[in-house]
């Protein structure tokens, strides 16, 4: 104070009282007030961290949850490229990492330039030279940093995606839980999965390597500054210029003073290091939803259902077409089968009808308009769709039945389940359309789980329904129990089925045989077979073996 040691100042005010009845008064206020203090500091501590986490967790959550919108509205494509797993990996951690650049980073650097504020204008009081000399390292503290900012982010950003692919590996080893059993391949996902925690563990420590190099430098910056003030100031006392308790004081705020400079860098490093995980955030919520609903497009009311693919070609990849000039037809009410080999492109033929793919020439047509011009909420909610293996959440059954139709009431429900051919084992279950099942409907057997899909495609009640192989994985008895309700799903809808069993389709009003991402035959049951091409000859196949006892090509 004054340019006089702090601790003289107070002893001089603490001597000057008159007698021992005021310092024994002031010692007592001393004593409360630093109570007082000690519990307001720890209250506005307590409050300063919780408002740090209710605000970091706040922009991670809204992060987390622009991603995961986004993810959800990108095209198949891009999860295909992707992956599951690194898409989790990015929701679940690099969505975290934006956290820490308030928590650990804003919010901390803020308190620090405050302190060091405080601390300059203390010192500077003290001594000007001294000061101007120990704020000396500013420079060489810049210039570490900006050495090792864009290192740590490469780093991060690797350390990030070993880590996605860790995730990748989890999920799928764990999806096909049953295939790696079967076959015995426990051995190799142990071998993959200890190849990505090695390639995590060498990210990891190329990341701390960085992060001890940074510290070890800056540590030395520090070191340097301190000692120069040292020596400088030691000639100062030397000289009688500066009082040896004045350089003491001056020491200790220095102290205070290289600690936020610290705390500043610490704070740049970790946005450095969140940088790499921001970055993997920003390539999703940058890549484009090459899906998407199109300036000006429309909606349409009262939907007929009437589909068309018109000389549509469409591919994976470039240079790799996966259907040729591709025509169908499919009218209201109609019923239009597509068959052909494994690998011929019937499945990609459908995907293209509610739009998760876009043709990359020609076009695919509802009531006469190009999908691409009618908006995604029209198409989509004009489609239903039972896969071979459907879908069902960790829901409850009632739930599941009525995600087309959130809103739906339970009579409706039941409705449809009585519809499916479903409501009798519902009914049976511990707690009825209540019972939450297990993921992926795992606590259903296969012909619950078509039933429960029917169920909620019926509910829906979409003009248009695409059935993809849904009877092929079912045995002669459950198949018979599906087809009533399958019958009762397509009446007055447009359908669009694929089958390899010929016996599910031989009343559909059009027959078509896809060879090579090519249609090749088309007509009505009859027909195809008097043609004697590839349709007779899967027809002849399937009834030359169903004597043996099958019917399956």
């Amino acid at each position: 104070l004054k340019g006089r040691p702090l601790p003289a100042a107070l002893g001089d005010v603490f001597e000057a009282l008159p007698g021992p009845a005021s310092r024994e008064a002031l010692l007592t206020w001393v004593v409360v007030a630093t109570l007082v203090l000690f519990l307001l500091s720890w209250a506005v501590g307590l409050m300063a961290s919780l408002a740090s986490v209710r605000f970091g967790e706040r922009v991670s959550y809204d992060v987390a949850g622009d991603l995961f919108g986004h993810l959800q509205r990108l095209s198949l494509r891009f999860h295909l490229k992707h992956g599951v797993g690194s898409s989790i990996r990015r929701i679940t951690g690099d969505a975290g990492a934006i956290a820490t650049i308030v928590q650990d980073a804003m919010l901390p650097a803020v308190a620090a330039v405050a302190t060091l504020v405080t601390m300059i204008v203390i010192m500077v009081q003290l001594d000007l030279g001294l000061t101007l000399l120990a704020l000396g390292v500013l420079p060489a503290m810049a210039l570490v940093m900006r050495l090792y900012s864009g290192g740590m982010t490469e780093r991060s950003y690797e350390q990030q995606e070993t880590e996605g692919e860790l995730y990748e590996t989890l999920e799928q080893t764990l999806t096909g839980l049953p295939v790696v059993q079967t076959f015995q391949g426990e051995p190799a996902g142990d071998r993959r999965f200890a190849e990505n925690t090695d390639r995590v563990m060498a990210a990891t420590i190329r990341m701390t390597w960085a992060q001890f190099r940074f510290k070890l430098l800056l540590g030395a910056v520090t070191a340097l500054g301190t000692a120069a003030v040292f020596w400088v100031g030691a000639q100062h006392a030397l000289d009688g210029t500066l009082s040896i308790g004045t350089i003491l004081v001056f020491l200790a705020y220095l102290g205070s003073l290289y600690a936020p400079l610290h705390d500043v860098s610490h704070s740049s490093t970790t946005v450095t290091e969140a940088l790499g995980s921001a970055i993997r955030v920003v390539e999703v919520l940058d890549a484009p939803a090459d899906v998407a609903d199109r300036r000006g497009a429309v909606g349409l009311s009262g939907v007929r259902g009437d589909v068309a693919l018109e000389g549509v070609w469409f591919g994976y990849g470039p240079g790799r077409p996966v259907l040729r000039g591709v025509d169908l037809v499919a009218r209201r009410g109609e019923v239009v089968a597509v068959v052909g080999p494994t690998g011929a492109g019937k499945s990609t033929l459908v995907s293209l009808v509610p739009r998760f793919f876009d043709p990359d020439r020609g076009r695919v047509t509802l009531d006469g308009h190009d999908l691409r011009d009618l908006r995604l909420a029209t198409v989509r909610g004009s489609v239903s769709l039972v896969l071979q293996e459907s879908f069902l959440f960790p829901f409850s059954v009632a739930e599941n039945i009525a995600y087309g139709r959130p809103g739906a009431s339970r009579e409706e429900i039941e409705a449809a389940a009585r519809d499916a051919n479903a409501h009798e084992f519902i009914s049976r279950l511990p707690e009825g359309y209540e019972t939450v099942l297990g993921e992926r409907g795992a606590s259903l057997s296969g012909g619950e789980r078509q039933r429960v899909a029917i169920a909620r495609a019926l509910l829906k009640d979409a003009p248009v329904l695409i059935l993809d192989e849904p009877t092929s994985a079912l045995d002669a008895e459950t198949e018979g129990l599906l087809l009533g309700a399958l019958e009762r799903l397509m009446a007055g809808r447009t359908t669009v089925i694929i089958a390899h069993r010929l016996s599910t389709i031989r009343h559909a009003d059009q027959i078509v045989v896809v060879r090579d991402g090519e249609v090749v035959e088309r007509g009505a049951h009859d027909e195809l077979v008097a043609l004697d091409g590839h349709y007779a000859r899967m027809h002849n196949l399937q009834h030359g073996t169903a004597a043996a006892g099958t019917e399956t090509a």
